[in-house]
């Protein structure tokens, strides 16, 4: 594929999914929590609403490199996303981002305690198959044929 189209693979899987793990750096560790991702291809960005109050915004204001992990297991398509990260308490983006799941956190985008993350990408690499079922039938032809399985696209591309 070209450098476009592998691109677009990216957006396309992250926009689809949604969901991802954020990574962010604490004392030498790495820590992972779920995060409702706002993908704006136009800014090369992605946006989540976070707490002020919430560790990983101290992570970030230590470390700004973050991982973006998004997964369809079931349809067997991953990416993963590096980038930098900051913190931001933009409240007209509050409002853009604002629905109806956030209400489980805050009760309405004027809640003072709101910020906004936003992850500028700088690198991903994506893993596109065929989905679950055609993957094991190509698993198991290839252990019959002492051959390597065709398991789909992966590929590594610079954002």
């Amino acid at each position: 594929m070209t450098d476009d189209s592998n691109l677009d693979t990216v957006w396309n899987l992250a926009e689809k999914i949604g969901f991802c793990m954020l990574a962010t750096q604490s004392s030498g560790d790495l820590r992972s929590r779920p995060m409702a991702a706002h993908a704006e291809r136009l800014e090369n960005a992605f946006y989540f609403l976070t707490d002020v109050d919430g560790h990983k915004d101290e992570e970030i204001a230590q470390n700004p490199q973050v991982c973006l992990a998004f997964a369809d297991s079931k349809g067997q398509k991953y990416v993963s996303i590096s980038g930098s990260a900051e913190v931001s308490n933009d409240r007209e983006r509050i409002k853009e981002l604002w629905s109806t799941p956030a209400k489980a956190w805050w009760d309405s985008p004027d809640d003072p305690s709101i910020r906004v993350l936003k992850v500028t990408p700088s690198f991903a690499e994506y893993w596109n198959s065929p989905g679950t079922i055609v993957s094991y039938i190509k698993m198991a032809a290839a252990a019959v044929s002492s051959t390597k399985p065709d398991m789909g696209d992966n590929e590594k591309v610079v954002m």
